[in-house]
């Protein structure tokens, strides 16, 4: 049987790592957009679900490194969550865009420190947001294979964000401060892509799980195909009985 290590050895060899933006499942600290309709500790629970789900996909895939990537106020408790199967690593800096500029120069560096001898080494990193349980999981493989013939691969969310992004290498400029979790964060991201003259691909629309209208829209997918995301669907079935 394939320990995990040897699994992680074998997926460094592929060159593909996916790595999971988290954060610990804490009081208001998590999904501040859901506050309206849930209770800060009905937002914990339900965003706990979200991203234990979200390891579970990103652990289906065959010949990929899974990593978390958060504060460091965070890592010992989802490295707790994660057991064995990930590797938690701390960003450098504050907020979502120093997180993302943390995942490339991180995993870019690390790849380079294992690989470093071979010629033919292709490596491609990929960051992905930690409440999309319910994406299917040959969104994950297509991007990786977009990101193949491109420099950077990005997914783009229905309210102007995006839930992915993947690259190569690392670049430090991509993620600027401004507009990270807003409906310009897609528009700027191209933008600083093209100034860099990097090659863009895309992967599918989706949606993430922001307001309450987006916990209605999960339920009544889940409800179908629970499986996909089972902690999530039981979540949801519950608070699909007691808000209607």
């Amino acid at each position: 049987m394939e320990t995990s290590r040897e699994n992680r050895v074998r997926s460094l060899s592929e060159g593909r790592t996916l790595v999971v933006m988290a954060k610990a499942p804490r009081p208001g600290m998590v999904k501040t957009r859901l506050a309206p309709s849930l209770s800060p500790e009905a937002v914990t629970a339900f965003y706990g679900c979200l991203l234990e789900d979200t390891l579970a996909l990103a652990l289906s895939l065959n010949d990929v490194e899974v990593a978390i990537m958060c504060c460091a106020s965070d890592v010992n408790e989802l490295a707790r969550l994660a057991g064995n199967q990930a590797r938690v690593v701390a960003q450098k800096g504050e907020g979502l865009a120093a997180g993302l500029t943390s995942v490339f120069t991180h995993f870019a560096q690390d790849h380079q420190k294992h690989d470093h001898q071979k010629k033919d080494h292709q490596q491609r990193i990929i960051a992905f947001n930690s409440d999309s349980p319910h994406l299917p999981r040959y969104v994950l493989e297509d991007a990786f294979e977009t990101l193949a013939a491109h420099d950077v691969v990005v997914g783009p969310t229905h309210d102007g964000g995006y839930y992915l992004v993947g690259a190569k290498a690392s670049h430090p400029t991509l993620f600027a401060g401004d507009g990270m979790g807003t409906s310009s964060a897609l528009e700027r991201l191209l933008s600083r892509a093209r100034e860099l003259e990097l090659s863009l691909g895309f992967a599918p629309h989706f949606y993430d799980i922001d307001v309450a209208d987006d916990l209605t829209r999960l339920a009544e997918e889940l409800r179908l195909a629970p499986a996909r995301a089972p902690r999530t669907a039981r979540w949801l079935k519950e608070w699909d009985a007691t808000a209607h």
